[in-house]
């Protein structure tokens, strides 16, 4: 694996991009299913609400998941874990594709996820010790480009696809794509690595850390605030602002360009300013998602506000997530993985209670009002996170870290290379 300090004089290393480029799979397998809902139900011989549980069993299987295996991959050298999640996510792809079973195809979706939730969490603590300080919040957020990229294109030409193949199709496909993943990750990452002095008590004892629990609560709120509104963005663009049906997947990729050009920002913006940006970018997206209430009359301010809300919050998310592993010292693999668990308990309580507002008497704006509320939410942890770290200095969880300075107040342990 490259050096830090030769990272800092030029480009990203390889891997970051291999392992985006594996993110970008795994984002669209999450969400392309979506799409595909209503032949999947058909052709398994179930309802379309019921056939909606292989979304919700994902979820679940990224939320506990991906704690659950960082520690039972704790000992694992991470180019073996990766390696190895890319197979078994190539395998569960396998066999949904041959299954005519509703029961093997939802284990199957639950297995997938569990590969899918190691490889973010062991991806994100390799890529922010392969890029070294300078460029770590830069490399995550190239790492998250991938999944937010993967709406902007995989999810489109999935659901195309499946239109034409049958939605067995794009199944078969991300298999094909995951093997060969698999094969350029075992071929970037260094075989001589080592887990030496990883611990299970190590993980554990890095989840002290105040800062830590902060960054994680951030990272909960701004993805609820932004995926809440998501969730039910079409019956307000067509009910309320007017957009015709056939140009709601237009809007949609508006909001996924959005997010890629916020991920970017973020990345490039977080490693020199974390809280001047997280706290910019998360009081833009309150306005953003308060404004939508009053202004989502007219297709052209709708269209507007969904971008920005898109590009502002997705602007949290890499620096969050970089933080985050920073202060988990020498520990970082558990923290990774609650951060993936942390960014799927938002979007699933986000849109819960996006839906049961849209209930009531706000009706199309609910769902917004929600996503407001949970965005300026956001911005208590994060005025708690940039004042503590003006004030002391993070506790060294584990051995061989060393400080490395951040600025805006935001000093952290650096993870040290293996």
């Amino acid at each position: 694996m490259p050096s830090a300090a030769s990272t800092r004089a030029g480009k990203l290393p390889f891997v970051v991009w291999v392992l985006a480029a594996g993110t970008f799979l795994m984002g669209t397998t999450e969400f392309v299913i979506a799409g595909l809902l209503p032949e999947i139900a058909s052709d398994l011989g179930t309802s379309a609400p019921h056939a909606g549980l292989l979304i919700t069993a994902f979820a679940i299987g990224m939320i506990v998941g991906s704690p659950v295996m960082a520690l039972a991959t704790l000992r694992l050298p991470r180019r073996l874990t990766l390696v190895a999640a890319l197979a078994v996510f190539a395998l569960g792809h396998v066999v949904t594709a041959l299954s005519s079973s509703f029961t093997v195809v939802l284990a199957a979706r639950g297995v997938t996820a569990l590969a899918t939730g190691a490889f973010w969490t062991v991806g994100f603590v390799i890529v922010t010790a392969a890029a070294g300080p300078a460029r770590a919040t830069r490399a995550v957020g190239v790492m998250m480009g991938g999944l937010t990229l993967a709406n902007v294109i995989g999810v489109p030409i999935g659901s195309f696809v499946g239109q034409y193949t049958g939605w067995r199709g794009p199944f078969w496909a991300l298999a094909v794509l995951a093997g060969l993943a698999a094969v350029f990750v075992g071929r970037f990452i260094s075989r001589t690595e080592q887990r030496a002095g990883i611990s299970v008590r190590a993980e554990v004892r890095a989840l002290r850390q105040g800062r830590l629990w902060l960054a994680l609560a951030a990272a909960v709120l701004i993805m609820g605030g932004v995926l809440a509104t998501y969730t039910y963005i079409t019956p307000l663009l067509t009910d309320r602002a007017g957009v015709p049906a056939g140009a709601v997947p237009l809007v949609l990729i508006v909001f996924g360009l959005g997010a890629l050009g916020g991920t970017a920002i973020g990345g490039r913006l977080g490693d020199c300013r974390p809280m001047a940006t997280t706290l910019t970018a998360a009081t833009v997206t309150v306005l953003a998602l308060f404004l939508l209430i009053p202004l989502s009359t007219g297709p052209v301010t709708s269209v507007a506000l969904v971008f920005l809300m898109a590009l502002a919050g997705f602007t949290v998310n890499p620096v969050v997530t970089s933080l985050a592993v920073r202060f988990a010292g020498d520990a970082p693999t558990l923290t990774s993985a609650l951060t993936t668990s942390a960014y799927n308990t938002g979007i699933a309580a986000g849109s819960a209670l996006a839906g049961t507002a849209m209930n009531t008497s706000l009706g199309l704006t609910g769902p917004a009002l929600v996503g407001a509320v949970s965005a300026a939410l956001t911005l208590l942890p994060l005025i708690a996170l940039a004042l503590t770290g003006t004030r002391q200095q993070p506790r060294i969880v584990a051995q061989h870290t060393a400080p490395a300075p951040v600025h805006d107040g935001a000093t952290a342990p650096v993870p040290a290379r293996h």
